[in-house]
Formats: C-alpha cells, sequence, structure tokens
C-alpha cells in the first residue's frame, strides 16, 4: 500500500513539473516572443527565463537551491560553462547559477518538446551530432554569440548517461570552443539533480538541490593540443567532487 502511495505522489509530483514549465511560458508568450526575435534582446530574454520561468519551477518542486561559489563570473565578461547533466532540471539550475546571460548547446531534439521547444529552436544554439556540418555551424554561431558578450553552456557527456554512470566520457566540443576563443572553463558539479528529478518516471522529490561552482580555468595560454588534458582536468575535478559529496565509490 505505501509502494502504490509514493507511485501516486511520485507521479503526481511529475505532473506538476510540466504544469510549473508551461505556465510562465503561457503566461509571458508575447513578451518572450518579442525578445527571442531579435539576437540583440536576447539579455532580456535570458532574464525572463532566469526568474520567471526557472527559479519558478525550482521553488514550485520544492527544490531550495543552495549554490557555492569557488570563484564569481564578472557582468560582461563570457566564459564556457560546463557541468555534469542528469535531469530536465539541469537546465533551470544553470539558469539560476548564472546572472551572466549564457547559450545553451544542445541537441536539435529538443525542438519536439511542446512550448519549450518552440523556443528552444529561437535562442539555443542545435547541434545534430550525427552531421559534420552541424557541428562545424556550432562555432560559427558561438563565435557570434562570445562577440555579443553572452557566455555558452555545454552539458559535455553529450547527453544523460544511464542511471547507474556517476559520470560519464566528456566529448570535446566544449573544451576545443574554450581554447579557440580564449574564454575561462566554468566547471560546475550538480549534487542532488538526479535524486530530486532523475529520468526514470517514478522517482524523485522535493529537497536541497546543491550546486558548486570550482574555480574558474584559464585557456588564453592553451593550443589545441592541450584540448584532451583540459577536459581530463575538468573531468576528473568533476568526478571527484561528485565522489567526495555523494557517496559513490565508483564511475
Amino acid at each position: 500500500m505505501l509502494k502504490v502511495v509514493r507511485q501516486i505522489g511520485q507521479t503526481l509530483y511529475r505532473i506538476w513539473f510540466y504544469i510549473l514549465v508551461a505556465i510562465p511560458i503561457i503566461l509571458f508568450f508575447p513578451l518572450l516572443v518579442l525578445f527571442a526575435s531579435k539576437e540583440r534582446w536576447y539579455p532580456q530574454f535570458f532574464w525572463m527565463a532566469r526568474n520567471l520561468w526557472a527559479r519558478p519551477i525550482l521553488y514550485g518542486m520544492f527544490c531550495w537551491p543552495r549554490i557555492t561559489y569557488e570563484e564569481k563570473m564578472v557582468k560582461g565578461s563570457s566564459y564556457m560553462l560546463v557541468a555534469n547533466h542528469t535531469s530536465m532540471l539541469d537546465i533551470m539550475l544553470m539558469l539560476v547559477v548564472s546572472r551572466n546571460p549564457f547559450v545553451f548547446v544542445g541537441k536539435k531534439e529538443l525542438v519536439k518538446i511542446p512550448l519549450f521547444g518552440f523556443f528552444y529552436k529561437r535562442v539555443c544554439i542545435m547541434v545534430d551530432r550525427e552531421d559534420t556540418q552541424s557541428r562545424t555551424g556550432v562555432y560559427r554561431r558561438a563565435q557570434k554569440r562570445l562577440q555579443q558578450g553572452s557566455s555558452i553552456c555545454i552539458f559535455p557527456e553529450g547527453g544523460v548517461p544511464e542511471e547507474h554512470i556517476l559520470l560519464d566520457s566528456f566529448k570535446d566540443g566544449a573544451f576545443r570552443m574554450a581554447i579557440a576563443h580564449k574564454i575561462p572553463v566554468v566547471p560546475i558539479t550538480f549534487y542532488d539533480n538526479k535524486e530530486r528529478f532523475s529520468f526514470t518516471f517514478l522517482s524523485g522529490g522535493p529537497g536541497k538541490f546543491r550546486a558548486k561552482v570550482h574555480k574558474f580555468i584559464a585557456t588564453e595560454t592553451l593550443n589545441e593540443d592541450e584540448k584532451p588534458q583540459l577536459k581530463n582536468n575538468v573531468r576528473d575535478l568533476i568526478l571527484k567532487d561528485l565522489k567526495q559529496v555523494i557517496g559513490y565509490k565508483d564511475a
């Protein structure tokens, strides 16, 4: 009986999440469409996404963000934000972590999500990982956004790994881009997202929602040959932190 009650609660929790995702988009749809229509208005779109969408979703899910900063981003500077990827709530938490406007680089399949996909297509940089030409185009679009003063956010695992994997291997893209554009890499660890709201339907629940922004890694003096070392250093940093904080023994 207790199991059935828990499953009903978790189902309602999932439904409530989608309601919270939709309500701000519906309420502010005209303004969101306006600010998404021109790249120079993206900072206004970002402010709305951060304060009128991401925050209400997290607090509405009774997930209280607790963010620790070893170093803080400077207003007007551009960065490469990278974090482990375990949950749909990663997007919302990343928006809360950074006051600096940033643009997500993500897979094109997300455009299929109702309402969310409409804006995702207009304000994010989409990539088809099976298409070499698409991957090349990402660098051109990212360069344009960086020149406009935005940062870039990439989940370097390239997707959400299977639930038993603590941290998957990292793709090269974020680190190649950071070196090419000489922007600092900002490693970020999300500790509780999988526990709070994983991709397993009957799972999750309210609670603490911790993140840590680690010290930035400069790339001004790095070249393309040093990309593997940069990638490995960032992954090792996040993996070590995950093991220490949430107690996993194996990656």
